[in-house]
This record gives structure tokens, sequence and C-alpha cells, in this order.
């Protein structure tokens, strides 16, 4: 069998295109750009293209497939040849779906914990022996790659993403996978150029689960307005409803216990996470007794609450968060686990959505429980967004209270370098990197 994958370089693309490699199929692949960690990865596998650019000579009747991933545009060469050639075009959900139909699908959407809550459930199966294909959108700890596909494996599990599936096809990816049993962690508005509305982008949540396979699950946060509203709506019966809230806990010495089970991941948004995998794994036969001994050796997902390093009186952590109510449960989450310490909290502005004046509204009290509050923005992401400027005084109104606006990131480090660090945390959030922050070097310096 052979396929071909028209932006081989994304971040799902080439992870999907390695597991096909390892699975025994013939994979080949082009790309107008790739930079590490996929360059690094596709060249390991044998898959990283000779040369940039599109070629659709590269596009032949014998391929039994052709893959598009979002990142090509409606009129790329390749795309255009294999149209013209009649072949089967998928995107990558589309061929997830393909290669998982058999399988029992666990699907995790939301607007927030998808990764966190994927991560735990494929932890607790690995722990407990019950082998599972696999997709994820962070790189795991004992994993190798973020996709896995198999001819063995019975369970699929998935990390639902809700925005667009490919440049011609404009379905949310998670509204391809067809659930066997479907989770919901949150909603909030998110990918405001795609979904105008907020009530436009709670409808594909909507949606999600009447996708749901008949006599399917689905597990949803209760704590959550929005989705106990689309979850309490749906008139669907054939279906079974699990709602979940916050488990009862406690924190001693720094360390989150649930009953006798000390966790090495903290905070409510993590809490809720574990309970929604909880619930997940049940469904395929993992008792409440194997998840909490898997459950106590899981170390988070990369990026997620992540610790960068720590002495007896400071940590630095980074994570992925960006959308509002991200920033605010992180933040909570640093002040619930150390609440004698400084907090100093620094986020970047970086998707689209986050630089658009409408949606900055939104993120207005989301970094009140932080003693120090920065905020950093590139004036260059904005031109590459092709957004208009932002005004630094419209950031600073936006959030409220007392946030410092940085467009300089080695500004906002040196403000960080110059403050004294006892008995202070250090909290780093952004879905990209600051334009460069070295963070493990930062830590060291002021630790």
């Amino acid at each position: 069998m052979k396929v071909h994958f028209i932006a081989i370089g994304g971040s799902a693309m080439h992870n999907l295109a390695i597991a096909l490699c390892q699975k025994g199929i013939t994979v080949t692949g082009s790309d107008d750009e790739i930079f590490d960690p996929a360059k690094s990865r596709l060249e390991k596998y044998g898959l990283l293209p000779e040369s940039f650019g599109w070629h659709p000579e590269r596009i032949t009747p014998d391929l039994d497939a052709v893959v598009l991933g979002m990142h090509a545009r409606i009129d790329n060469p390749e795309l255009l040849r294999a149209q013209e050639l009649g072949l089967k075009i998928y995107s990558y959900p589309e061929y997830l779906y393909e290669q998982s139909k058999d399988k029992l699908r666990i699907v995790v959407g939301g607007s927030h914990g998808k990764t966190t809550t994927t991560a735990m459930i494929l932890h607790v199966l690995a722990h407990c022996g019950i082998e599972a294909d696999y997709m994820v959108g962070a790189q795991l700890k004992g994993f190798e790659v973020m996709v896995r596909l198999s001819h063995t494996a019975k369970v699929m599990v998935i990390e639902g993403d809700e925005y667009l599936t490919s440049p011609i096809d404009r379905r949310p990816k998670f509204h391809l996978y067809h659930p066997n049993v479907a989770i919901i962690t949150g909603i909030e508005w998110d990918h405001i150029n795609v979904f105008p509305t907020f009530d436009i982008y709670r409808e594909q949540f909507a949606q999600f689960i009447n996708l749901i396979e008949p006599k399917g699950t689905l597990i949803y946060c209760d704590e959550d307005a929005e989705v106990h509203r689309v979850a309490v709506e749906n008139q669907r019966t054939d279906i079974q409803k699990l709602p979940y809230v916050c488990p009862e806990h406690r924190v001693e010495n720094g360390i989150t216990y649930i009953g006798n089970t000390a966790l090495q991941v903290f905070g409510h948004h993590n809490l809720l996470n574990l309970t929604a995998a909880r619930l997940a794994c049940r469904q395929v036969g993992v008792s409440d007794e194997q998840f909490d001994e898997a459950i106590s050796t899981f170390e988070g997902a990369s990026k997620r609450l992540e610790l960068v390093k720590k002495s007896d009186t400071c940590a630095v952590y980074k994570d992925f968060a960006h959308a509002p109510s991200k920033l605010r449960a992180t933040i909570h989450a640093m002040r619930e686990q150390y609440p004698n310490r400084r907090l100093v909290a620094c986020m970047e502005l970086h998707t689209f959505s986050s630089l658009t004046q409408e949606f900055l509204q939104q993120y207005r009290g989301t970094m009140d429980e932080a003693d120090v509050r920065c905020v950093y923005f590139s004036q260059h992401a904005l031109q590459l967004k092709k957004l208009p400027p932002l005004d630094p005084e419209e950031v600073r109104k936006a959030f409220g209270g007392s946030v410092d606006v940085f467009t300089d990131s080695t500004a906002m480090v040196a403000k960080v370098k110059a403050m004294e660090w006892k008995d202070s945390n250090l909290l780093m959030m952004s879905s990209g990197n600051f334009d460069g922050i070295d963070f493990a070097q930062l830590a060291v310096e002021i630790i």
C-alpha cells in the first residue's frame, strides 16, 4: 500500500506518517518547509522529502491514498493533480477514522484539558497492559510518537480537536471520529476566525454528541455550565450519559491526594481531567483500584503545568495555557498548591483569537490570582496573522487590574531576572515560546 502526504511536516501529519511507516505502509510526502522536531523525526524514518516544495509529479496513479494537511492551500499543485487523477483524498482525521472504524474509539473533546485527559487514559491503559492505538497532541513520556496505528489493538484513544479538518473539508476534526466513548471537558469560545460567535462554537459540541455511536457513552464535566447545557438539552436516549465533578482531595506538604493515592499532578482542572479519564477507563474494564495505582505514576503531559526546575524555596513551571479559562485554571492550580508563595505569572498572546481586539475582553480577571502579572505579545505575530496593530494599553485594560504588558520578550525576561525569588514561583504560559525564551536557562538563572 502506498500513501502520500501533502504537508507532511505538520505536528499531527508527520506523526501519522511515521505511524503508517511503522505499520509497514510505503509513505512519501511533500512540504514547503519543515522544522524540528518534525524534520528530525521524519529523517530518522527515511521520510524527509529530498527537497522542499510542491511536486505534482510525485502524485501518481498507483497511490492508494493521499492525506491532505491543513497547512496546504486549496490550490496546492499536488492536491490539484490528485483531484485530476481521481485519487482518494483524506484529511488526517478521516484517515484516522478509516484506520480505527473497527475499534472502540474513545474521543476526548473540549476547549481545554484534551491533551492531559488523553494522556492520562493512555498512561493508565499502558500500565494495565491494555493495548491501545492513539492520537494525542503532545509528546508523552514513554510514547515515542504522537500517533500509533496497529493491526492488533482493539481500542483507539483520540484527542478530538474542534478546529477545521482540511482546506477542502470545513468540518471540525472531532466530527469525523464517531466515538463509542465521548468526553467533553469544557466549552469556552475559541477559534473565532472559524466560529465567529459563541453560539456557533457551542453548536459544534452539540453536534459532537449526536455523532456518538448508538449504545455509546457521553462523559461530561457537570461543573461547566455550557457543557451541562449541551448534554442535558440533547434528547438521545440510546446513549449513556455520565456527568462528573471534581473529586474530594487534599493537599499536604505540596502533594495532592485522592484518598490514599498521592498524585504527581495538581490543580482543580487536573483533578477534573483525572475523573474524566477514570470514567473512560471503566468503559474498557479498568477497575478503580487499577486506575489509582496507575495514575499515581502519571507525571503530566508535555508543557501542561510542566516543572522546569525547583529548589526548596522556588519553582518554575511552563504551561500551554493561552485561552482565558486555561489561564484562570492554571494560575488557580499554582495558588492552591503553593498558597504561601508569591506567584509571578507571565503569558503570551500568541493565537489568532487571543490577538483579536474583540476576543481580548474574554481575558478580564483571568490573572487576578497571581501576585505579579506580565503579558507579552509580538507585533510580528500580528503581521503574520494579518491582524491590525494592538496598543499595549488596550491589552492592559482588557485584562484589568495591575498587568504589565510587553512587546519585547527580552524586556520581560529582564524584569523577571531582577526580582527576588525566595518563596516565589514563576509560571510561564503560552502556546508559543515567547519568541525564543530558553525556559531551562531562565530557571537556572533565577533559582
